[in-house]
């Protein structure tokens, strides 16, 4: 037990809160477990207990901490000697009275944005070290006369940041809610209107910020963003795995995280395209494409139908279709909402072709059974789904030129060629496709009966992560989904990898909402990479972005970054040495070994033979300690130690080899290896020798 009494007081008050915690959470959980009234109470009876049994699970969650600490620091005002404890939920005693203020709350802002030359009334700032309940230290900030000259613009709380950095990753990308510097703070208190670009380079928080302002602007505006729901949109599943415990860790669960592909409903897709192909379907030109494939699919008859009657025929001509055909485009907006008219016209004019009124109104129910009536209207105006259109679409080059041949060229449109499936229902798709299938959605409309199951959603908020690689398709998907244009938009132009990329903001800022002027952010200090490992990858970085400067670590102490020559000979030997020096060296942190896509099938083959455990990142899976990942995945990911193979291989293969390379290279927190049987890439190998260790076999 501590002998420091300050400790020993704080630890009192600590406990205090964890147990009328503790009291909210047996509250909480009796209402939860409640039983919903029976089959005899009334409806209104049966409906607020509903009411009440899901309120209480969801505050249930919200008091979820799991191992994260309740509070992690206390802030002390000069005026009337007042102090407010801040961490992750608020928590009051049994008379009310305030014993831990929610980080998100207005009078906790001084705890990241005081500094010495703007105090913003604070004399004292006190950082918790602790480990679940138990505090294990305490870092005290000064201000004031006392503290004048302490302050010369580095960040705040150093001590209890450097603390954190030094942490062994786990796989889960953790919070930052107890060392928010004043520039992260900044951004996340950011008012909710419009759209905030944030610019950030490697290690400079911007996808923790961009979570923990999601669970911000939803505590403050909880009225209207519950109603209406905030999403994070992520690159990928991995991704999505990545960040999953950051929002409940903030106290904060009402928050939905996607990919793009779970925006459009009843698809899967989970193929990559060629980069060619990837840059076609992310161009705008798809959109006059589609709004053509639809419009092909509303076509006339080719001759007039018949339709049996007895010892009658039934005709419908071919300007009769072609008159329905263009009333229905004429009131529809949608096309599957067309298909109601295209039915009331049709039998419409079948009814005109009988002499009697009453025999009419008898035969225009037993039409619509009729199998030849079914056909006429197939033909006509089919009700399709967007999984339909895009089948038959890219399963049919007769189809593709009669949409696309006035805005693709020939080889374009045998790029989005492909082989038509039975069901396409049960289609994989690409990627790439999630925007094509998006847009059809918004063109057909939703199937007669199916509004539910097909509509859009919106949401009042949209946190977009790694912005650069969307194409400026992805981003209609991300409009179409805006409620009122809110959105805060998070990536780095110099880490640009995908086909449809984007090279400067502007280009970004373009397809997104305008019903305010765009506002601006750049996080400019790296917080996560070394010093020396920046100073390697600022190199690669003037070719992947030569106009952007790499952010300034705040960590100029490191482990120099290790170079090591093999052969294809020595490749397994030395592969398994690096690694185990690697794990000798983090302790029960994370490796990652990163390289091209070509590699992976070599390197897990190497591991394998030398009896390494480790995780496969392309197969959505992060939860070894060593873990494969083609260096298109790993983008957002931190990881203690990373091994990067073959950078002159990951520069000619990958689609942006310079970004993608720059993005290697700037994973890891503490340790960065790279191991190379070819020449270095000139970038890497100029001076190299001068400040790198240089290893050969």
């Amino acid at each position: 037990m501590s002998t420091n009494p300050e400790i020993e007081s704080e630890q009192r008050y600590i406990d205090a809160a964890y147990e009328r915690l503790e009291h909210s959470r047996s509250v909480a959980r009796a209402l939860a477990d409640q039983r919903v009234i029976g089959p005899g109470g009334t409806f209104q009876a049966r409906y607020e207990s509903d009411v009440i049994v899901e309120q209480a699970a969801q505050r249930l969650a919200a008091l979820e901490l799991g191992d994260q600490s309740l509070c992690f620091g206390r802030i002390d005002f000069e005026e009337d000697d007042e102090r407010f404890y801040i961490g992750r939920i608020a928590v009051s005693s049994e008379t009310s009275d305030v014993l831990v203020v929610d980080w998100r709350a207005p009078i906790a802002e001084p705890f990241y944005r005081a500094t010495g030359r703007e105090p913003m009334g604070l004399r004292r700032r006190r950082h918790f070290a602790s480990q679940g309940p138990t505090l294990r230290g305490i870092d005290d900030e000064l201000f004031g006369d006392a503290a004048a000259g302490l302050e010369h613009g580095t960040v705040q709380g150093q001590g209890a940041l450097i603390a954190a950095l030094e942490e062994a990753r786990s796989g889960k990308l953790g919070d930052i809610v107890a060392t928010i510097q004043s520039e992260q703070d900044e951004i996340i208190r950011a008012p909710l209107q419009g759209v905030l670009i944030v610019q950030g380079g490697p290690g400079t928080g911007k996808t923790v910020v961009a979570l923990h302002r999601a669970a911000y602007l939803l505590y403050t505006h909880r009225f209207p963003l519950e109603g209406q729901g905030v999403l994070v949109i992520g690159p990928n599943r991995l991704f999505l795995s990545y960040i999953e415990q950051v929002l409940p860790s903030l106290g904060e669960a009402g928050v939905e995280i996607s990919v793009l592909a779970d925006l459009v409903p009843n698809i899967r897709a989970t193929d990559v395209d060629a980069p060619a192909v990837a840059t076609l379907k992310g161009d705008l030109r798809m959109c006059k494409l589609l709004a053509r494939a639809v419009k092909d699919r509303q076509r006339r008859l080719p001759a007039t139908a018949t339709i049996p009657w007895g010892v009658q025929v039934i005709r419908v001509t071919v300007e009769e279709s072609e008159q329905i055909i263009h009333s229905a485009r004429r009131r529809s907006r949608a096309h599957n909402a067309g298909r109601r008219i295209v039915e009331q016209e049709l039998f419409q004019l079948l009814g005109s072709k009988f002499t009697e009124p009453t025999e009419a109104d008898v035969a225009r129910d037993r039409l619509r059974s009729l199998p030849e009536v079914r056909e006429i209207l197939e033909r006509m105006w089919p009700v399709l789904t967007p999984a339909q259109l895009l089948n038959d679409l890219m399963g049919s080059m007769a189809l593709l030129r009669s949409a696309g041949s006035r805005w693709c060229s020939s080889e374009e449109l045998r790029l989005l060629h492909r082989t038509r499936a039975e069901n396409p229902a049960k289609t994989i798709w690409s990627s790439n496709d999630v925007p094509l299938l998006d847009e059809a959605l918004e063109l057909l409309g939703p199937r007669p009966g199916h509004a539910k199951d097909d509509s859009i959603r919106t949401y009042g908020h949209i946190v977009v992560d790694e912005a650069q690689d969307l194409s400026a398709m992805e981003l209609r998907v991300i409009d179409r989904r805006s409620l009122s244009g809110s959105m805060t938009i998070v990536g780095d132009i110099a880490q640009a990898t995908a086909a449809g990329g984007h090279s400067t903001w502007e280009e970004i800022l373009a397809h997104l909402p305008d019903k305010r002027e765009p506002r601006r952010a750049e996080l400019l200090v790296g917080y996560r990479v070394p010093a020396p490992s920046m100073r390697l990858a600022a190199r690669v970085l003037s070719l992947a972005a030569p106009g952007l400067a790499p952010p300034r670590s705040i960590r100029e102490a490191g482990a120099e970054p290790i170079l090591e020559r093999t052969s294809p000979q020595e490749f397994n030997a030395d592969l398994a040495r690096a690694v185990r020096r690697e794990l000798d060296e983090v302790g029960s942190g994370s490796l990652a070994i990163i390289c091209a896509s070509s590699w992976i099938d070599r390197v897990e083959q190497s591991l394998a033979a030398n009896g390494l455990d480790f995780g496969q990142a392309h197969r959505g899976r992060f939860d070894h300690q060593l873990t494969v990942a083609p260096v298109r995945l790993v983008k957002g990911l931190e990881l203690d130690s990373c091994i990067v193979l073959d950078p002159e291989t990951i520069l000619e293969e990958e689609y942006r080899g310079a970004q993608s390379l720059y993005v290697a290279l700037t994973r890891a927190t503490k340790r960065l290896s790279i191991l190379h049987h070819r020449e270095l890439p000139e970038v890497l190998r100029s001076e190299v020798s001068s400040s790198i260790s240089q290893n050969s076999s």
